[in-house]
């Protein structure tokens, strides 16, 4: 009876204890189920893994961080140039009828070079008017020595010889005044005579420049205020840069501008900087900063708006070449070759159940980690760069074909096992 009764202990012992065996098991379980839901919220993917074939394909080439010495730059807007005294509006000092037009638009023409001819018969008069002036000049004289020879023998009265000479000084300055005119219209006044009289006139430009724009055509009449056309000197183009107050102090006499038409982005050009404005322009809220055009000019107009890139001070900083840099999110990045795996790759290679263990003829694969830096000036095809996290000086990094790498980091079932 006694045996009985610690047999029957015995047993109620090891029923308690599996008992809490299960409880346990089923807590352990439930931890478990919950580790792994939380888990299951991935991560997003930075790690792209390719294989040599690939990388060749899409020509991946691999490089490292450089000390380049870039020149920082602001970018700015403008506007191309020419000063009036270097533009000139072609006109006649009198009216007349174009007979003849002797340039196109784009000619370069020289300083009193002819660019029209006009007529009108009121030439004709002026002409006449100046010879009959002279001849009355010449009997004026003749008389105003009779009068002086009377009265200076007392023959004559003085109120004569007064009326003479002041006849006489009328005439001259009659003739003093044709002349003058006859000389603006381009005549010659010691040529005029009675079987040379000129019914034409030329019309002159007044510079030496490009014909931008004609005004007239043959068979027109022009007065004073009608222009036949504009002349502008292309070689004193300048540029005017619209710099905003924030950039102003970073602006410097002798600075280099490197600018581009706007509507033409394929040609470069360059400027230098001999004067900053101390005035806002209108209600842009930017200062005028004035640059001479330096080397090539061939294609520049006044009035062509430009994108300019103004160089600033050199320094020497961490960078990579511009294809290196890929763009996400509005942040930028590098892919760094890494040990590091992919999270799938990793369950496969440490053996996890749940992965898929590679074929030992499958390729190997080269990992590349998506790491953020930000971007610093450009020049001569690098950009400047920070990183956000340390990165190793002797790292690889991808330095042609980042965006193929970004793309297969990006394309879910992208990878291959």
């Amino acid at each position: 009876m006694k045996q009985h009764i610690i047999c029957i202990a015995f047993v109620l012992i090891f029923l308690v204890g599996c008992g809490k065996k299960d409880a346990s098991t089923e807590v352990e379980g439930e931890v478990k189920t919950e580790q792994t839901e939380e888990h299951g919220e991935e991560a997003p993917q930075t790690i792209a893994s390719l294989t040599e074939e690939q990388m060749k394909a899409v020509g991946i080439t691999l490089g490292k961080i450089e000390m380049k010495e870039l020149t920082s730059t602001i970018k700015t807007n403008g506007v191309l140039r020419v000063p009036n005294n270097n533009k000139a509006t072609v006109t006649s000092m009198y009216g007349g009828i174009i007979k003849t037009l002797n340039v196109q638009i784009g000619d370069f023409v020289r300083k009193g070079q002819v660019i029209a001819s006009i007529s009108n018969p009121q030439y004709i008069q002026l002409q006449e008017q100046y010879l009959t002036v002279k001849s009355r000049i010449a009997f004026a004289e003749q008389e105003y020595r009779r009068q002086k020879e009377l009265f200076d023998h007392d023959a004559g009265a003085k109120k004569n010889l007064q009326s003479s000479d002041a006849e006489l000084k009328t005439l001259r300055t009659q003739r003093s005044s044709l002349q003058k005119q006859l000389q603006m219209m381009g005549i010659n006044p010691a040529n005029v005579n009675n079987g040379n009289l000129r019914s034409g006139l030329v019309i002159t430009s007044p510079i030496s420049g490009t014909i931008s724009t004609i005004s007239a055509q043959i068979g027109s009449y022009i007065d004073i205020s009608s222009p036949v056309a504009e002349v502008i000197d292309n070689g004193s183009l300048h540029l005017d840069l619209q710099v905003f107050e924030k950039d102003l102090p970073k602006m410097k006499v002798g600075q280099i501008v490197h600018f581009k038409l706007t509507n033409n982005p394929e040609t470069e050009y360059d400027a230098k900087i001999y004067s900053i404005g101390s005035s806002f322009e209108n209600e842009s809220k930017t200062i005028s900063v004035h640059c001479s055009v330096t080397g090539n000019k061939t294609g520049l107009i006044d009035g062509m708006n430009i994108t300019g890139i103004v160089s600033l001070d050199k320094s020497t900083t961490p960078a990579v070449p511009n294809e290196a840099i890929v763009e996400a999110d509005s942040k930028y990045y590098i892919f760094i070759r890494t040990d590091k795996k992919q999270e799938g790759r990793h369950r496969e290679e440490s053996g996890h159940p749940d992965g898929k263990k590679r074929s030992a003829k499958e390729p190997e694969l080269t990992d590349f980690e998506k790491t953020e830096v930000v971007k610093g000036s450009s020049d001569m095809g690098y950009t400047a760069i920070t990183a956000i996290n340390e990165i190793s000086a002797d790292a690889d990094v991808v330095v042609k074909g980042a965006f193929f790498v970004n793309a297969k980091l990006s394309d879910p079932g992208g990878h291959e096992h």
